[in-house]
C-alpha cells in the first residue's frame, strides 16, 4: 500500500466519521427542538432563540472541517 492509497483511505474514514457525527448532532438537535415545542415549561418563542445559535455553530464547524479535509486532500493529489 503506497502513501497516496493510505492517505485516500484515511481521508475517506475521517470524512465518513465527520458526516456521521454531523448527522447524529442534527438529529439530536431536531429531537430537542421537537421536545421543547411540546414541553409545557418552555415558551415556544424562546426555544428557537436557544437552539438556533448552537445549531448554526455545529453545522458551520462541521462543514468547515469537511471542506478543509477535502481541500487539503485535493492539493496533495496535484
Amino acid at each position: 500500500m503506497n502513501n497516496t492509497e493510505l492517505r485516500s483511505k484515511l481521508t475517506f474514514v475521517v470524512t465518513s466519521m465527520v458526516a456521521a457525527t454531523l448527522c447524529l448532532c442534527v438529529l439530536v438537535m431536531v429531537l430537542a427542538l421537537i421536545l421543547g415545542l411540546w414541553a409545557a415549561e418552555v415558551d415556544n418563542n424562546e426555544i428557537f432563540k436557544l437552539i438556533s445559535p448552537a445549531f448554526q455553530t455545529i453545522i458551520g464547524g462541521f462543514i468547515g472541517l469537511l471542506a478543509g479535509v477535502k481541500l487539503s486532500h485535493d492539493e496533495d493529489e496535484k
